[in-house]
């Protein structure tokens, strides 16, 4: 059987001691949420300076202000990390949430050449796992590799987007993927992701479905982007092949929105050209003792992130909160788990380790939406929570 707490021990990343890196975590006492900076292993309350996540991104220079705001020490990380199961969860001691609040919550959809012809094959077998092989391997050899190497919106793009026209194989994912503007969606509420060691959501009526493991950019009300997390992007691969329209019963559920475990500023040792050499690994855990292994690497996405967070956040655009940008994944799950011909599902109980060097690793236990945690703290109650601590100027 899958042992959560084992895979929760390697959760921050390589060079944390040099890192700007700060979270959430829910503190009983308070009854609500509070801002930490992690500092030598000790979570440091940095509330009464920044009372959200959402006011520290705002800040002109985060990691600076993260480094040189006034904080009390509240627990050592690893001891608030291993009380964040709720399982085992010691309701009097703080646990960890996911780092940010108020910001939007938003997502780039077939931003890597695997997972766009994965999002074609769900598109034309309407959601039926059984036909998806046999699609697969008319789609590849239509397309073969040949987007890998165009830019989007391009004029070698437009060339192919006509010729996959005239033998029939276009899709609206091809149009997001090779076209001039990138696909970009609301993945869930602000407040409503939840954080490393928690569970996370599966909707029961889905039999086809997998994680996403993405990159996830910080981005200021002003576009800047200010620093980098993880994600994982459950999607309901059954669903939104169906109808892309069911793009919102797909992603959107209880505990289907994934972020931690913290967020890491930019600054002089960590910026935009280390997020384009990330690799993202995935592990796959589940108490049958299944095991399903892979990796995403940025330096083989088709826009740049730069592009993607502007494309998100511009004139035409605006969030006065800032917003995160789960990246995309190249990753598509397509190894048979039950029977041949069948792919990857998940099953409840698995354990998704979502991991990167300089990012750390984010950890779930997959549960149906409806046996997680709900939602209930949403923004009202943070305002209303935050004032009555006096955090409110």
């Amino acid at each position: 059987m899958a042992d959560l707490q084992k895979a929760l021990a390697g959760a921050l990343p390589e060079d944390a001691a040099k890192a700007a890196l700060a979270g959430r975590i829910w503190r009983p006492e308070a009854g609500g949420p509070s801002v930490v900076a992690l500092r030598d292993g000790m979570l440091h309350d940095i509330t009464r300076a920044f009372p959200t996540m959402r006011d520290l991104c705002e800040a002109e220079d985060p990691a600076a202000a993260l480094r040189s705001a006034a904080g009390e020490p509240v627990a050592a990380f690893d001891a608030v990390l291993a009380n964040t199961p709720p399982e085992t969860r010691d309701p009097t001691k703080p646990w960890l949430l996911a780092p940010i609040d108020l910001q939007a919550i938003k997502a780039a959809g077939v931003t890597f050449v695997l997972s766009m012809i994965e999002r074609v094959i769900e598109e034309r077998a309407r959601g039926d796992l059984s036909a998806a092989a046999a699609i697969r391997s008319e789609v590849n050899r239509l397309v073969g590799d040949d987007l890998a190497k165009l830019r989007p919106g391009s004029p070698e793009a437009a060339r192919l987007k006509q010729v996959l026209i005239e033998q029939g194989a276009w899709s609206q994912y091809l149009e997001v993927g090779i076209g001039p503007d990138a696909e970009i969606f609301t993945k869930a509420q602000p407040m409503a992701a939840v954080g490393t060691g928690a569970d996370a959501g599966l909707h029961p009526n889905s039999s086809w479905n997998n994680p996403e493991p993405e990159v996830v950019l910080a981005v200021a009300s002003t576009g800047r982007v200010v620093g980098a997390t993880l994600g994982n992007d459950v999607n309901l691969r059954d669903v939104e092949g169906r109808s892309a329209l069911l793009l919102g019963k797909a992603k959107d559920n209880n505990a289907s929105c994934a972020i931690g475990p913290l967020l890491r500023f930019f600054d002089a040792g960590f910026g935009m050209d280390d997020i384009r050499s990330t690799t993202v690994t995935l592990r796959v855990e589940g108490e049958d003792g299944f095991v399903l292994q892979g990796s995403s690497s940025i330096a083989r996405i088709s826009r740049d992130p730069a592009d993607l967070a502007a494309q998100m956040l511009n004139a035409h655009h605006r969030y006065p909160d800032g917003a995160v940008l789960f990246l995309g994944t190249m990753f598509a799950p397509v190894e048979d788990r039950d029977a041949p011909g069948k792919g990857f599902t998940h099953k409840t109980g698995d354990i998704v380790t979502i991991a990167a060097p300089k990012l750390g690793a984010l950890v779930n236990r997959m549960r149906p939406t409806d046996a997680c945690e709900p939602w209930s703290f949403g923004a009202g109650a943070l305002m209303r929570n935050l004032a009555g601590r006096g955090l409110l100027g």
